[in-house]
Order: C-alpha cells, then sequence, then structure tokens
C-alpha cells in the first residue's frame, strides 16, 4: 500500500520540552491545560465507540483533532462537524495521505484492528487501538516489532490497569495483606449488541470483547498467564443485527476461561453475550462484586465492572467484615486510553498501558479457543513487564 504525505517518523521528532514535559502523565484527561504542546490526533472509525471517545479527545487538553475516517462518509463527516474536526476522509489511504497527525487512534470493527494498524505504523503513526490489538498472536507480535523498528508507539485497550480501584486491589496484592492469593474469579457479560453483526463474525466474540477486560485486570494483578485451559460454545446460533439482518451467529458467545498464574495461583474469567443484567448492556445500578480476590489472610470484591468499577469491598483476618474502599473513580473513565497516551507522548513520559500485556492477553484469548478445540491446556508464551504500574 502507498501513502501520499507521511508521519513524523519518531516520538523525538514531535514532543516538545518546556513546561509540558514536567507536567505529570497521570493528570486527569480534559482537566490539564499542555500550553507547550499538542498532539495531533486522527480518529478511524466513527461508529458507536466514537461516540465516547470523540468528547473526550475534544475535552483533552494535549489532544488536537486533525481528521477522522470513516467506511461510510457520512459517517465521518457528521463526527467532523459535530466535533469541529477539519478533515475528514471516506478511505485509509486518503486519512493517512492527507493532513498530518502523530496519534492513530484506531476504533473500527475489531476484525480489521491489525491491518489498519500496521497502516498505521507504516505511515509512521503512533497508534493507539481499541481492543484487541490484532486477531493473532503472530500479528500482534510484528506490530510490536515494526513500531520498535520505526521508533513509534503502539497501545491498546483496556485501560482498566489505569483505575484507582485496580490500583487500591494492586496494593493489597502487593503489601501482601491478602496472604498467599490462592484464586480470583471475574465475570462480564449482557445479552449482545445488536447494533453490527462484527461481534459474532469470525474474528469477533465474546471474549476479544467482553472477556479481554476482566484478563487484563486478573493477569496484571496476578501476573502473566503460564497456561490456559477453556470451554467455550454458541448459545444463541443465530442473531439479528441492525446492519445485516438475521445473521448466523459464528464467534463464541460463551466462555469458561481457567488461567495458570504459577506459584499455584489459579484464576477464572467467564464472559458471554447470553447474560441477563437488570442493569442491562451498561450494569447500571450494579452493586454486586463482578471480581473477587481470595488469599490466605483477605479477600476483595470489586464492586461494579472493571471498565467502570465503584469501589473494593475488603475484608482480611484482622479486619473481617467487609469495609468498602477506593470509591472516588478520580477521573477515569473507559474510553480515556487514547487521551491518557496523548498526555503522556506530550509529557515525553510512559503510559500506564503496555502493548506487551495487550498481546498477552490476545495470546490467552488464542489458546481458550485452541483448548476449546483441542480439550487440551496450553502452555503461553508471550509475557509482560510484572509488577504493573498502573
Amino acid at each position: 500500500m502507498r501513502f501520499r504525505g507521511g508521519g513524523r517518523g519518531s516520538r523525538r521528532g514531535f514532543l516538545r520540552s518546556g513546561s509540558a514535559a514536567a507536567l505529570l502523565a497521570g493528570a486527569v484527561p480534559g482537566r490539564t491545560v499542555w500550553p507547550n504542546a499538542r498532539i495531533k490526533v486522527g480518529v478511524i472509525g466513527c461508529g458507536s465507540v466514537s461516540r465516547r471517545y470523540l468528547p473526550h479527545l475534544k475535552a483533552c487538553g494535549a489532544v488536537e483533532l486533525v481528521s477522522v475516517c470513516d467506511k461510510r462518509p457520512e459517517r465521518a463527516r457528521a463526527a467532523a462537524e459535530k466535533f469541529g474536526v477539519p478533515h475528514h476522509y471516506p478511505h485509509v489511504d486518503d486519512f493517512l495521505g492527507g493532513a498530518a497527525f502523530d496519534l492513530m487512534v484506531n476504533l473500527t470493527d475489531m476484525q480489521e484492528h491489525g491491518r489498519l494498524n500496521r497502516f498505521g505504523l507504516e505511515a509512521g503513526r503512533h497508534v493507539w487501538s481499541e481492543k484487541p490489538l490484532a486477531n493473532t498472536v503472530d500479528d500482534g507480535r510484528g506490530l510490536l516489532e515494526l513500531a520498535r523498528a520505526r521508533g513509534l508507539g503502539i497501545w491498546a485497550a483496556p485501560v482498566v490497569v489505569l483505575s484507582p480501584q485496580f490500583r487500591f486491589m494492586r496494593e493489597q496484592v502487593r503489601s501482601g495483606r491478602l496472604g498467599r492469593v490462592a484464586a480470583a474469579h471475574a465475570a462480564y457479560g449482557h445479552l449482545g449488541p445488536d447494533w453490527s453483526a462484527f461481534f459474532y463474525e469470525e474474528g469477533g466474540g465474546s471474549l476479544p470483547d467482553l472477556g479481554v477486560y476482566n484478563l487484563t485486570t486478573l493477569t496484571a494483578l496476578l501476573g502473566p498467564a503460564r497456561a490456559v485451559t477453556a470451554m467455550t460454545s454458541i448459545v444463541t446460533p443465530r442473531r439479528v443485527v441492525e446492519d445485516k439482518g438475521s445473521i448466523a451467529v459464528e464467534a463464541e458467545d460463551n466462555a469458561m476461561v481457567l488461567i495458570d498464574h504459577g506459584g499455584g495461583t489459579l484464576s477464572h474469567v467467564q464472559c458471554g453475550f447470553n447474560y441477563f443484567d437488570p442493569g442491562g448492556h451498561d450494569g447500571a445500578g450494579r452493586e454486586l462484586p463482578t471480581i473477587a480476590v481470595t488469599g490466605t489472610k483477605g479477600t476483595m470484591h470489586l464492586v461494579g465492572y472493571d471498565w467502570a468499577p465503584k469501589g473494593v469491598d475488603l475484608a482480611t483476618a484482622d479486619h473481617p467484615s467487609l469495609v468498602r474502599h477506593a470509591t472516588d473513580t478520580q477521573g477515569y473513565v473507559w474510553e480515556m486510553g487514547a487521551s491518557h497516551v496523548a498526555e503522556c507522548l506530550a509529557a515525553g513520559t510512559e503510559p500506564g498501558v503496555s502493548a506487551e500485556q495487550a498481546l498477552h492477553v490476545l495470546e490467552i484469548i488464542v489458546a481458550a479457543r485452541e483448548a476449546q478445540r483441542t480439550g487440551q491446556r496450553q502452555e503461553l508464551a508471550t509475557s509482560f513487564p510484572w509488577p504493573v504500574a498502573g
């Protein structure tokens, strides 16, 4: 593929010195003014997820929204008009060869992530990708290698490790307050999206759409997975969706994954598109825990989903009654990832999420499907720096 124009090449090519470099990368997006450095951002994919990302990026003082792109030109045009973005494009070639920008934000269908992320890196852009990073481990590994070779950064959702609730849970594990951690359980599900077929087509599924959150949280808390076994299934063989009508479901809509973290610690993640939740897709009003971690001296439960946490209930041998902690979200929202990366690029600091962990979680998903296919435990080859700083 040929691109007209080009990117900035490396981070050193556009990071600026001065007061911006002294600001903390962990500042709440949208509340910090960056007087000397703004990261030019282009967004590809103007569907449902962009309705959360674009307002957050627009409010972020480190971001200058330069262009948007969508395969449906009317969506790109509407997004540009609504958010005052000067350029809009109908095709990735025009997008990457048009107005210059520094960071590509990929919000397209998950089956397109690996391909478009590579195009972004090849065009000299840093890349922030919605989950998953890619569709195969080899493709994901290739993206990391390409980014390193080009002096670029690539990062992927989810950003659950940035929440105050995750930081509180991490501290309980690190400090030994729970004793020796034995087990953890996480669950996330709803009745399934009805606006697009890609969730149910090959390369989609409940694992990369839903399970990815819990897999990120648990590996960040307990360490990289050593091995995985799993069962997956399709509960609802046909779906009716807005863009294609009645379709056959090809990807798993129900999954149970068992993870060996080493040292005797095991965890379990369940996810699916067949879970009735009285709070609906967003889990509004949910007070039940969705993640539980148990050790020899204590237990803790995350209240609400890890992408929208409300607090952490903790009980220990010294204080055996559950007490709620970390109820302030401190500005954390699931759509903050691209804004966070832009702030860090502007300040010249490392983001709190890593592509290495995103690749590892992708391998868990691939391994879970292989375990279902073969009925055998799957040993993992990837890892990531741990403990996670967050």
